[in-house]
């Protein structure tokens, strides 16, 4: 009789927890959830073919409340906020090297824009891309417009 408590508080408290965690840490319907759900069940069934009906009828009555009392401290409470991430990257790409290019520079094409490849500015290789047209390699490029690390280029008339 002590082995049927034992294994319905843990198999009820085992379920609760994972419950618990798939509502906080994993987003969606996953394996906890389902685990839990299935724990919590068995727990409660053994309760009631091991222990009998009337117990089994407590058993369930407990479960339900210490559950909803759990998932509604969980929301109200700020016991989860120290494991939520506060902190927000403000910071952009290449920052710290901003490139000194004008309209109007011209380049080559390392690799082949369709429309976005790779071209040489100087002594640095710079992402680019063209308004939609389709230039080998080795094809010297103008700048036409810059916005931020956004660099668009067509293909030079001069060679």
């Amino acid at each position: 009789m002590l082995l049927d408590w034992i294994t319905v508080i843990l198999l009820i408290g085992i379920g609760l927890l994972l419950l618990v965690v798939e509502l906080i840490f994993v987003p969606g319907t996953t394996i906890v959830g389902i685990l839990g759900f299935v724990l919590t069940c068995i727990g409660i069934w053994i309760g009631y073919a091991a222990l009998g009906t009337n117990t089994g009828h407590a058993i369930l009555a407990v479960t339900v409340l210490i559950g909803a009392l759990a998932f509604v401290y969980s929301f109200r409470s700020d016991s989860w906020t120290r494991f939520a991430l506060k902190n927000q990257n403000r910071s952009r790409v290449n920052d710290e090297h901003p490139h000194a290019l004008t309209v109007g520079d011209v380049g080559k094409t390392v690799s082949a824009l369709r429309p976005q490849g790779t071209a040489v500015f100087g002594e640095r290789h710079h992402e680019v891309q063209t308004k939609g047209e389709f230039l080998p390699p080795n094809t010297s490029v103008r700048i036409i417009k810059l916005n931020q690390n956004k660099i668009t280029v067509e293909e030079s008339k001069l060679t």
